[in-house]
């Protein structure tokens, strides 16, 4: 059954439009400080460090003499924000359904828990085209919020310019997809590009419910 066709689009980054692992993060970070693997983990996310640096919270300077504290090493600043930040691989089925999306006049934005040294690398130099297509960039360390706090989503309808119900929302994680829902928005969670392509179609996105065949 044919569903409201929304206003504005808006797609999470990581395990949906980018494929990465934060695990790759942590070895590469560990072998630019000198350190194992798993103290690196620990500082990242058995601490409050990561969260608050995607929130906000932490500069990307503070953020750096944070690690260096929580290591005791003190590793060249670049060297350790390039090894955690290059992770992502771009899926290429979701890039061509925002192509088409937007190529279909739709307008369309990131809302993604992320920090500063990861936007920096995907937006200034590995993947420049998305701030070409993408009208809006909500992101949580500008934002001071992440998913799934309310906060953020009523923030991302501001910056959108639509009302909660008229956005839909595409997040890897449950979570994320219950928050967005209790906020008002149209969300559903990504499991395979196929999946949502049929759900954009579903709605009268401006996309074709099928790939086109190969010429």
């Amino acid at each position: 059954m044919a569903q409201r066709t929304p206003r504005f689009f808006y797609f999470d980054l990581g395990n949906v439009l980018f494929k990465f692992d934060h695990e790759v993060a942590c070895r590469q970070m560990a072998e630019v400080a000198g350190v194992p693997i798993e103290q690196v983990w620990a500082i990242l996310f058995e601490s409050p460090l990561q969260r608050a640096y995607e929130r906000g919270e932490l500069s990307t300077d503070e953020f750096y003499e944070a690690f260096c504290q929580h290591s005791g090493t003190h590793p060249a600043r670049d060297d350790l924000l390039y090894a955690a930040s290059d992770i992502f691989e771009l899926d290429p089925a979701v890039a061509a359904i925002i192509a088409e999306l937007r190529d279909g006049g739709a307008r369309l934005g990131i809302l993604s828990n992320t920090c500063d040294a990861h936007w920096r690398f995907l937006a200034a130099e590995r993947f420049p085209m998305l701030e070409r297509l993408f009208d809006v960039t909500a992101l949580s360390f500008r934002l001071h919020a992440a998913k799934p706090e309310r906060a953020i989503y009523e923030a991302a309808a501001r910056l959108a310019g639509a009302p909660p119900a008229e956005i839909f929302f595409v997040d890897d994680r449950v979570d994320n997809v219950d928050g967005a829902l209790a906020a008002g928005f149209d969300a559903v969670q990504f499991t395979s590009a196929p999946d949502l392509r049929a759900q954009l179609a579903r709605r009268g996105a401006p996309i074709r419910p099928e790939p086109a065949p190969s010429a």
